[in-house]
C-alpha cells in the first residue's frame, strides 16, 4: 500500500466517498467523467475486451464497463472498506485489494486499463505507470482521468475581483511547476491527500513507460454542474478534468515464450 498516500485518510472516508460520489450523487460523475470513460474504452475495441479498473473505489465504473458488454473487468482498491463495499454491490466485475504500484496481476492479462481520478493520490507515479504499462498487451489502451493539474495546483482557486472596474470573476494559478503533497479539506472534517504534478511529469512517465499518448481531452464541466455555480459562464469555459488516452506500444516482452 504504500504507493497512495494518506492511505489511512482513505480508509476512513470511504462511506463520505460511497455516499456522496455514487449512485447519481454527483452530477460531474454522473453526466461526465462515467460516460466520457466507457466512451474513450470503446473506441478501437473490437470483440470481448478485459478491462482493468484502477483505483476502483467502490465499483461504480467497473459495473459500468461490465454492464456494457466488456469480457471481464476486475477493479482493485488499496483501501479495504472500498473493495469490500465493491464486493458487496456485486454487478459482474471481480474485485481485489491491492496497490496500483504492485498489481497482482499477469503481465499482458488486460486489453484495456482505466484509472479514474487516482493517480493524483499516488505518490509513486513512475512505479505504478510502469505496472499499467506491464499488465497491459501491446496495442492496449490505457485511459487515465485527472482533476486537471492546473486546478488541483495548490493556492489555485476562484478570484472575484470587485478592485477592477467592472468586478471580474477568474482562476488563480499557484505555483503550478512545483510538485507538492496537501491534505486537503474537501467537506466538513474530511481532509484527503492529493499530489500536484504538472501535466509533463505524467506525460514523461507514460512515455518511459512505453505507454504513447494518442489523444487528450479536456472536457467543458457538464450542463448540470454550471447551473449550479454562480459564475457558469466563467466556469463553462475552464476545464475540471484532463483526459489522457494511450496505447501500449512494443511487442509484448512480459509474455513468457515456449
Amino acid at each position: 500500500m504504500e504507493d497512495v498516500t494518506g492511505f489511512e485518510a482513505w480508509e476512513t472516508h470511504a462511506a463520505w466517498w460511497q455516499a456522496g460520489f455514487t449512485q447519481g450523487a454527483d452530477v460531474e460523475y454522473r453526466d461526465l467523467i462515467l460516460p466520457l470513460a466507457v466512451d474513450l474504452l470503446a473506441e478501437r475495441m473490437t470483440g470481448p475486451v478485459r478491462v482493468l479498473d484502477i483505483g476502483c473505489g467502490e465499483g461504480q465504473l467497473s459495473r459500468l464497463l461490465a454492464s456494457t458488454g466488456a469480457a471481464a473487468v476486475v477493479g482493485f482498491d488499496p483501501a479495504r472498506a472500498q473493495a469490500e463495499e465493491a464486493v458487496r454491490r456485486g454487478g459482474g466485475p471481480a474485485y481485489a485489494r491491492a496497490a496500483a504500484g504492485a498489481m497482482p496481476f499477469a503481465a499482458g492479462a488486460f486489453d484495456a486499463a482505466v484509472a479514474c481520478l487516482v493517480f493524483e493520490h499516488i505518490t509513486d507515479v513512475d512505479a505504478a505507470v510502469a505496472e499499467v504499462a506491464r499488465v497491459l498487451r501491446p496495442g492496449g489502451r490505457f485511459v487515465f482521468l485527472l482533476n486537471h493539474p492546473f486546478i488541483q495546483t495548490p493556492g489555485s482557486g476562484w478570484i472575484d475581483d470587485h478592485l477592477l472596474d467592472p468586478p471580474e470573476t477568474y482562476w488563480r494559478i499557484g505555483p503550478y511547476l512545483d510538485e507538492s503533497l496537501e491534505m486537503e479539506q474537501v467537506d466538513h472534517g474530511v481532509f484527503l491527500p492529493f499530489v500536484h504534478r504538472p501535466l509533463s511529469r505524467y506525460v514523461n512517465a507514460l512515455a518511459a513507460a512505453g505507454l504513447q499518448l494518442c489523444r487528450m481531452v479536456e472536457p467543458e464541466p457538464p450542463v448540470g454542474f454550471l447551473d449550479a455555480s454562480q459564475a457558469a459562464g466563467v466556469v463553462g469555459r475552464i476545464p475540471r478534468l484532463l483526459v489522457l488516452v494511450c496505447e501500449r506500444q512494443g511487442v509484448d516482452r512480459y509474455r513468457e515464450r515456449p
